[in-house]
């Protein structure tokens, strides 16, 4: 009887023995299972956060070049802007000298048609020519220059031809004769000068 026993408590140790290994054999397989799965994940979270790094990378490089883009607009707004004001500045007056330009036109007219000898308009043609020398003094200040080319060679982009005539006293394309004097303001041809020119 004690024999029996004993080999019941015998193989009830054996089944709890084997239990347990076949418990610790069973959690080792479910850890390496678990591990492989969690590492699977990681590497998927890994490859879903570098297409998201790319993204993010492709974003920005299309934002810094907007960014770059905005800014050279910026500045050739600012550059545009710049120039429109100086070109304000210097040729504003541009409309209001066009209108004083046949005054000045009729002072040398006034000139031209006085005598400076003679007693009777002396006095109109010293008054006339200095008014007309503190005008174009006045109006010098702000740019305007007169283009006076009485000799000097035809310059199409100055002069305005009237005629040719031949000449001993000039030489070929040159200016000689100016019929009305041409203005420039700031370097800007405001008025042709009207001239005839010499064939030689």
């Amino acid at each position: 009887m004690s024999n029996q026993t004993n080999k019941a408590q015998d193989n009830q140790v054996e089944e709890i023995v084997e239990g347990e290994l076949l418990n610790e054999n069973g959690t080792e397989t479910t850890d390496e299972a678990s591990l492989m799965d969690e590492l699977t994940q990681a590497n998927f979270r890994v490859e879903e956060l570098e297409k998201a790094l790319q993204e993010a990378e492709a974003k920005v490089e299309a934002q810094k070049d907007s960014v770059i883009r905005a800014a050279a607009e910026v500045d050739n707004i600012r550059r545009r802007a710049a120039i429109d004001v100086e070109k304000a500045h210097k040729f504003a007056l541009e409309k209001f000298i066009n209108e004083l330009l046949p005054v000045l036109d009729n002072m040398e007219r006034a000139l031209q048609g006085t005598d400076a000898e003679a007693e009777a308009t002396k006095a109109i043609y010293e008054g006339v020519e200095l008014t007309a020398k503190s005008f174009v003094s006045t109006v010098e200040k702000f740019g305007l220059v007169q283009v006076d080319p009485q000799g000097d060679a035809f310059n199409p982009e100055l002069h305005q031809a009237i005629g040719m005539q031949p000449s001993a006293d000039f030489p070929a394309n040159t200016v000689m004769m100016v019929m009305q004097k041409g203005y420039t303001l700031n370097e800007r041809l405001l008025r042709p000068a009207m001239v005839m020119v010499s064939q030689g």
